[in-house]
């Protein structure tokens, strides 16, 4: 397969540093795109991680006590809301843009998480399960896109590689902060934290411009 002819040009210009994505030029997107994957990356793994424990623990313990089976047959209509959130945002975000797509996204995922620690009837849980997946990890694949689009093809491997892993802080965080807070007051409160990230992240795209249709440069 041929490289693309914008990839063979910038190999015949000086390397550019990373440090340029702190220029006057790029340094409003780089912050947004830090702060962008630091919310979605923490709201990520603050409900993902302690979703399975919300729904086996026990009443006493804040959980909504259900038997392995049911947790299983849970956890499964969740991740195939999320396979199909995967494999079509790319496809929503081309028809509809990136901040449009994103945000929506972004936005439903906040409401949607935040009635499924709310509530503890299965039934609800089952019909909730597949569009918390859709929305709250469909977003994830369009990071790649969104971010190389955003600089120069001399950065831009570099770029998307910094600002989407300082969100790995975030996520290292999460596990930790919803553990203490779903212990002392409740999962409900707990991923209404990942709630607040998402709605967060929906807000960092004021800073983000828009992409579809434009050329790399």
């Amino acid at each position: 397969m041929e490289e693309p002819s914008i990839w063979e040009d910038a190999h015949v210009r000086p390397r550019t540093p990373l440090a340029v994505i702190f220029s006057p030029e790029y340094r409003r997107v780089t912050l947004g795109l830090i702060l962008l994957s630091f919310c979605t990356l923490y709201a990520y793994w603050a409900f993902n991680f302690w979703v399975p424990s919300y729904l086996l623990l026990p009443s006493a313990q804040h959980g909504a006590g259900f038997s392995t089976n049911t947790v299983a047959m849970l956890l499964v209509a969740m991740n195939v809301g999320g396979w199909f959130g995967y494999v079509t945002f790319g496809y929503v975000s081309d028809r509809f843009g990136r901040r449009p797509s994103f945000t929506t996204y972004l936005l439903t995922a906040a409401c949607l998480v935040l009635l499924y620690g709310a509530t503890t009837s299965r039934g609800l849980l089952l019909a909730l399960g597949p569009f918390v997946g859709f929305f709250g990890t469909g977003y994830m694949s369009g990071f790649g896109a969104v971010i190389a689009e955003l600089y120069p093809t001399s950065v831009r491997a570099a770029a998307t590689g910094f600002t989407f892993n300082i969100g790995r802080v975030a996520s290292a965080l999460a596990p930790l902060l919803i553990g203490s807070l779903a212990q002392t007051r409740g999962f409900g409160v707990a991923f209404a934290t990942a709630s607040a990230a998402l709605v967060l992240g929906a807000l960092t795209w004021v800073y983000i411009p828009e992409t579809r249709g434009q050329a790399l440069t």
